[in-house]
């Protein structure tokens, strides 16, 4: 090979390795796999419109928490909420974006998406590794029309840690005590069963590739990447498929006005129509910010997210915000995030 043809080679193969979107800028962030098709998409768009880029590290929640705690980044992005006593250890603030969810996807022969239907104990049970077929007698009940093979059920988790795995975990663990007591709920546990995979990505792909199997994933990639998604029977004993209109109405139980520094779950919320795996993703940022320009930089570039970005996130089938939300944010953003002198850091335009 040609010198030139082995450089364009191996200059290929690291950005296609690299889960990351960057530009020269320097707005820099890094954390959790669930938003990361929309922040793509929105990086994309202000740039286009502003000259301005975002680098975003898609390395999982635990990753974005470390890296803003460590100050390597102008921001982090965790799909699991830090509680308001370690967001005060810290000296940080957190808001939340948009609203997702999280959902089983199978790789089944003749199984079509959403033909599926398992309910939350039986969900766990698959994720224990006490139902270990797919014909078992407990998912055969849950879907008595559909003929299932006698295949065994390949398990696939995340590896890393990560806020789509607290979603899921805090989830089970509300619907079965077995997992509640011996697996709990966290963006990194100690899997009974499964393959390990790292990213959305990385689940998206092994259950791609292995039949019989079942992981989990933020709906964007199973959408993105036509996956055999699962329905769900929610808390009021519905089956529900997963959309944009069911996370909506899981979101639409939240009192982020009444929640304490937006710490807010979503999971297992009532509502005939709701997705009971649903779950809000975070930004976090510090109050008296290492470098002040490139935390305005960060927060102009959210500010014209919320208004600028609605749509996209839609297409991708997540939920935005409220506009009342979105306004008690902005002033959150002008309260709290401030310079030396006591200036807010950034304000937005009314």
């Amino acid at each position: 090979m040609k010198l030139h043809s082995l450089a364009r080679a191996l200059a290929f193969a690291a950005s296609a390795m690299a889960a990351t979107f960057s530009y020269a800028a320097d707005i820099s962030g890094a954390g959790a796999t669930f938003p990361y098709p929309l922040y793509a998409k929105w990086a994309d768009a202000y740039k286009k419109e502003t000259g301005i880029g975002l680098n975003y590290q898609s390395i999982g929640s635990g990753g974005g928490i470390k890296q803003i705690q460590q100050k390597t980044v102008t921001f982090g992005a965790s799909d699991m909420p830090l509680e308001p006593k370690e967001l005060a250890k810290s000296g940080l603030v957190q808001f939340p974006t948009v609203v997702g969810g999280d959902v089983p996807v199978v790789n089944l022969d003749g199984v079509k998406p959403n033909e599926l239907a398992l309910d939350g104990p039986t969900l766990a049970n698959i994720f224990l590794g006490k139902i270990t077929k797919w014909d078992d007698p407990a998912i055969q009940k849950l879907n008595p029309k559909l003929k299932l093979p006698s295949n065994a059920i390949a398990v696939v988790h995340r590896s890393d840690g990560s806020g789509t795995t607290f979603i899921f975990t805090n989830y089970l663990s509300k619907v079965s005590q077995d997992w509640a007591d011996n697996v709990g709920a966290s963006t990194s546990v100690e899997w009974p069963v499964g393959i390990g995979a790292k990213g959305n990505e990385g689940v998206s792909n092994n259950v791609i590739q292995t039949k019989g199997a079942i992981g989990y994933v933020e709906y964007a990639y199973a959408k993105e990447n036509n996956m055999t998604t699962v329905s769900m029977v929610n808390k009021d004993g519905k089956v529900v498929k997963p959309e944009a209109a069911a996370f909506q109405a899981a979101a639409a139980h939240a009192d982020w006005e009444k929640a304490d520094n937006y710490y807010v779950i979503l999971t297992d919320e009532p509502g005939p129509d709701s997705w009971p795996i649903a779950g809000a993703t975070f930004i976090l940022t510090y109050k008296q910010p290492p470098n002040v320009d490139n935390t305005a930089a960060a927060l102009k570039f959210f500010d014209w997210a919320y208004s600028q970005g609605g749509k996209m996130a839609e297409d991708l089938d997540y939920v935005p915000l409220p506009n009342n939300v979105v306004d008690q944010i902005r002033a959150m953003w002008a309260a709290q995030i401030k310079t030396p002198d006591g200036k807010p850091v950034y304000a937005a335009a009314k």
